[in-house]
């Protein structure tokens, strides 16, 4: 498990490093088109095929975690595990939702302030609009919380 965990460390901080790398001497496009695309592939196969490793090995380990902690305290269930899934799920989602809801918000606002400044006032309430997704989210999350 520890080995895993290393090398999937090892091969983020990889791919941050190939970005700066890229950022400060960037290829020519015919040969970054050529390059970048099976590599692209190549590395997101990798890091699902990790993940799907990560997540069989952890679940032994855990379990068996699980069995000498159940001997002592209470342990949290599959359940119990996949009922804060489940309540984190909402506020994931929501924010994700906020997100793509502020960005253009955000740029026409920026647009429209930019020529009529008068404008500011109602263009921030239609950006604290498309914010609020995220508090619903978030009070969702605390209001199921609550029942488990």
């Amino acid at each position: 498990m520890t080995t895993i965990i290393v090398l999937l460390t090892a091969a983020l901080l990889g791919m941050i490093a190939t970005g700066i790398y890229l950022h400060f001497r960037p290829l020519p496009a015919e040969r970054a088109r050529r390059l970048l695309r099976p590599t692209l592939g190549t590395n997101i196969a990798l890091f699902v095929g990790a993940q799907l490793a990560v997540a069989v090995l952890g679940f032994n380990d855990a379990m068996a975690a699980a069995d000498a902690a159940a001997a002592g305290a209470a342990a949290v269930t599959e359940g119990m595990g996949l009922a804060f899934i489940g309540i984190a799920l909402p506020t994931a989602f929501s924010t994700v939702g906020a997100g793509l809801a502020v960005g253009p918000i955000g740029a026409a606002s920026l647009a429209a302030v930019s020529e009529k400044p008068e404008m500011f006032g109602r263009t921030l309430v239609y950006l604290g609009l498309a914010e609020g997704i995220a508090i619903y989210g978030l009070v969702l999350s605390i209001l199921l919380l609550n029942r488990v």
